[in-house]
């Protein structure tokens, strides 16, 4: 693993996701699809890289344990993909999705 890589990685460790951060359209989709600002902040942190983010954008994945119904049907397990781009040392959200099932595969093979 190269040095820059580490850097990203301890970058973003230390984020913390403001109310600000979450733009209109982003809040409500993360409404409509269960996701919280503290699974962002947590699929960030801890989440692997999710390999199909685009050119110029960073993604990670994570899957939740759940154990909860979601629109009236039992699931074990969230996965939360996040996707988002640094500007000028800023953290932009792109969007915020959900999946809902169980035997998610975990760690992607690169975190």
């Amino acid at each position: 693993m190269s040095n820059e890589k580490n850097e990203e990685d301890s970058t973003e460790c230390k984020i913390e996701i403001k109310e600000s951060d979450i733009h209109h359209h982003l809040r409500a989709r993360m409404h409509q699809r269960g996701v919280s600002k503290d699974d962002i902040e947590i699929t960030i942190k801890k989440g692997w890289t999710a390999n199909d983010a685009k050119d110029g954008t960073l993604g990670k994945i994570y899957v939740f344990t759940y154990n909860a119904n979601w629109e009236g049907k039992y699931f074990e397990e969230k996965e939360a993909p996040v996707y988002y781009k640094y500007k000028d040392q800023k953290i932009i959200l792109l969007t915020a999705k959900a999946r809902y099932g169980k035997s998610f595969s975990k760690g992607g093979g690169n975190k």
